[in-house]
């Protein structure tokens, strides 16, 4: 019987050789067996770095190597579609880079297509929702222990001016916005276990390179409850949610990026009083790559479902509209 999953990764993106590859080879679940790049020697030079066995120079030789179960799909964000379907067509499982497409039709017509692959699992990767301290946020919140919650705070920011860099190019699918104000709405979506109604919001373009530098918006949840949050990708880097209730309010240091050797910290607040939670040390990108592969041996349900990278694709299509039409837009 196979206890592991033997794991492809599609390009040498930093994120793959930082933060992912280790994470995956720290596991008991995940092999991490080769790796491409349409740079031959990017790949070889990762490969050697990393130990991975095998490496490639195109990506139609990783979907064809019969050794791979599973590929991680770190591409562009306006590469995520494209190649997630040809590892499909090639008998893979993909776990794929978060925003999974550039809106909300394109993630529908994946969804689509992928229900022609029954057999096998494809999710979107928003690894802060397998960390224990979002878990114990959940927790709290459906316990009841913040009273009824009515609104979420999110920030969060970073500085890079670079417009060689992906994350500035807006044909690739850069922009705050896409980049990490998905996480922003992400969270609302995952704490409420609902969907928005509306949305408002106000975008700061960059004159030259004319991504989203700056994005702020507000999420109708209806019943009165709301989030509202700010993105950008020129200003200090910081990053926060708060999570207020009727009773208490919750707030979380390192939502996104919480450190794999660090304990993590939220605050939670009742009735005056302020105690502070801490949860060990883990790796996020371990466990999210415990959990889908789990998904594959045992043949269940993938944690995320492909339903919410289409909804929250929808948010932000939503978000892009209420900025260019000055006004509250239907999600």
């Amino acid at each position: 019987m196979k206890t592991k999953i033997r794991w492809g990764i599609l390009s040498t993106a930093k994120i793959a050789r930082t933060q992912v590859i280790p994470a995956m080879q720290q596991s008991k679940l995940c092999e991490v067996t080769a790796i491409a790049s349409r740079d031959g020697k990017k790949a070889e030079q990762t490969a050697k770095e990393l130990g991975i066995p095998k490496f490639y120079s195109n990506y139609e030789a990783l979907f064809a190597d019969p050794d791979i179960d599973a590929i991680y799909n770190p591409l562009p964000n306006d590469m995520h579609v494209e190649y997630t379907l040809q590892a499909l067509q090639a008998g893979k499982h993909v776990l794929c880079e978060k925003p999974i497409a550039l809106n909300a039709e394109q993630a529908q017509q994946l969804a689509d297509a992928a229900k022609q692959y029954p057999q096998l699992k494809l999710m979107e990767a928003f690894m802060y929702r397998f960390h224990p301290q979002w878990l114990k946020a959940k927790a709290l919140v459906d316990e009841g222990i913040l009273g009824e919650v009515k609104t979420i705070q999110a920030f969060f920011s970073y500085f890079n001016i670079d417009a060689a860099n992906i994350r500035n190019k807006p044909e690739a699918g850069g922009g705050a916005l896409m980049d990490i104000g998905c996480y922003c709405i992400s969270f609302p979506r995952f704490i409420f276990g609902g969907e928005p109604r509306q949305v408002v919001s106000l975008i700061d373009r960059d004159p030259i390179m004319h991504t989203d530098r700056i994005t702020s918006a507000i999420l109708d949840f209806g019943d009165g409850k709301s989030a509202t949050f700010s993105c950008s990708t020129q200003m200090e880097p910081y990053q926060r949610v708060n999570i207020f209730g009727t009773k208490g309010k919750l707030e979380i240091e390192i939502p996104v990026n919480a450190p794999a050797d660090a304990a993590a910290k939220m605050w939670l607040q009742v009735n005056k009083v302020i105690d502070e939670i801490t949860v060990p040390a883990v790796n996020q990108y371990t466990l999210q790559g415990d959990a889908f592969s789990l998904a594959i041996l045992n043949d269940t349900p993938v944690p995320t479902p492909l339903t919410d990278a289409i909804n929250n694709m929808a948010a932000i299509d939503a978000i892009f509209k209420s900025a260019e039409q000055k006004t509250w837009i239907k999600c």
